[in-house]
């Protein structure tokens, strides 16, 4: 887990410039050469998280995890969604490691905690369409205090509530691994996004890696 404060709204930029452009290519063409060897049903990583899905009761074919689903567009597309120039970045590492990223607004989570947890089966999660849904008793999920989900599936789906845009001040990145070098990948990983977010927008950030049950504390 990584926290970034970039101090204003307009810090994080609604472009991102030469430099932003060329780090998100840099990291897309190593998912590109990986991809060159088999699609990405093959790689570990997606091969640890399709295992999980099925140990949940869940199709992996039908409910993929986040870097699954980007790996699919990028092979099949050749490009990644633009989306805002922080979460472009982190889709690109997540497809170079493929290994699932979340990026949440940090200050659209009700605080004092966000619990990776099984829902009860009130929490409300809210589309990217504007819809409201309620994740199924038992169903892995993001949920903060205020009984809001910010995921669906565990790794499949954010919540449109907390995506990140142009009024994001503070970043919450969450990155989660299942394969058996997970705990080298996933510290890997979050060094690579936290250099970056310090490069490109001088974001102070703090980084965590958590094995098993833990805590994270973030926020001011």
């Amino acid at each position: 887990m990584l926290y970034g404060d970039a101090g204003s709204a307009d810090a994080f930029g609604p472009g991102g410039g030469a430099e932003l452009e060329a780090r998100v290519a840099a990291y897309t063409d190593v998912a590109r050469r990986r991809l060159a060897a088999g699609t990405e049903a093959e790689l570990p990583e997606v091969r640890a998280w399709r295992r999980t899905y099925t140990r949940l009761g869940l199709r992996p074919t039908q409910y993929r995890c986040a870097s699954e689903s980007l790996l699919r567009r990028l092979r099949r597309e050749g490009s990644l969604p633009r989306i805002h120039p922080v979460v472009d970045l982190c889709n690109a590492v997540s497809v170079a490691y493929a290994i699932p990223v979340a990026v949440l607004d940090a200050d659209r989570i009700a605080e004092p905690w966000l619990q990776v947890r099984r829902a009860v089966g009130d929490e409300t999660y809210t589309a990217f369409g504007g819809g409201i849904e309620h994740p199924a008793a038992g169903e892995v999920t993001f949920a903060d205090s205020a009984g809001r989900a910010h995921a669906r599936r565990w790794t499949n789906r954010q919540s449109g509530y907390s995506a990140v845009g142009a009024q994001t001040r503070r970043v919450l990145v969450v990155a989660e691994g299942m394969h058996n070098a997970a705990a080298t990948d996933v510290a890997e990983l979050t060094e690579a996004v936290r250099g970056e977010l310090e490069r490109l927008w001088g974001v102070k950030a703090e980084a965590a890696v958590l094995a098993g049950a833990g805590e994270f504390e973030f926020g001011e």
